[in-house]
């Protein structure tokens, strides 16, 4: 893909995982660990804030009842193994939340990560790769209905207002982000 090379150097691509996993190396790409540990950090600290403040979080469709069983780091390691998306879309979806993050003035929480987080993958996956799956598959993949995935994606991409794009600069930047996060967090490879 064109669109790291341009935008970030190759250590940094190596480091994060962004090469290697798309030609058939097994394991956990390092930019997932990063982003799961991000992402819990986001949850952990804005939870903190709407309680203290007595905030109320914008409720969109993207809210469950009860937050999943499954961690952000299993969910999101369950969608790149059996989705099969390249480590890069993690990267776009990841920039894809901040945006729809700061359209719909809704916090990250227990309660919508896990919704969010599939619908951004999917559509970063439409996006990006060469070859995705049918919403049917994400949606069994994600623990949900086709039906409310199909509803969670179109919502998404009007709040997005269709602009998928990333340009190579974006990319750069958020894998210069991750990448820090990382080492200031000292996330390495499990295996």
């Amino acid at each position: 893909m064109a669109l790291k090379s341009e935008a970030v150097g190759s250590e940094i691509c190596a480091s994060l995982g962004l090469d290697k996993y798309e030609n058939g190396v097994s394991g956990t790409p390092r930019v997932l660990l990063i982003l799961s540990s991000v992402l819990e950090r986001t949850i952990s600290k804005n939870e903190k804030l709407l309680k203290v403040s007595k905030k109320k979080d914008a409720v969109t469709i993207f809210h469950g009842m009860k937050a999943p069983i499954l961690s952000i780091q299993q969910y999101v390691e369950r969608i790149f193994k059996y989705c099969k998306c390249s480590p890069s879309c993690f990267v776009v979806a990841y920039i894809y939340i901040e945006k729809f993050l700061q359209r719909t003035d809704a916090y990250l929480t227990a309660l919508n990560v896990h919704r969010i987080l599939i619908t951004s993958i999917m559509v970063a996956a439409k996006f990006m790769d060469d070859e995705c799956h049918e919403n049917a598959y994400y949606a069994k993949v994600g623990g949900i209905s086709t039906a409310e995935l199909n509803s969670l994606e179109l919502n998404f991409l009007f709040n997005l207002d269709f602009r998928l794009f990333v340009t190579p600069e974006v990319f750069g930047k958020y894998c210069l982000q991750l990448e820090k996060e990382g080492l200031r967090n000292r996330i390495n490879l499990l295996d």
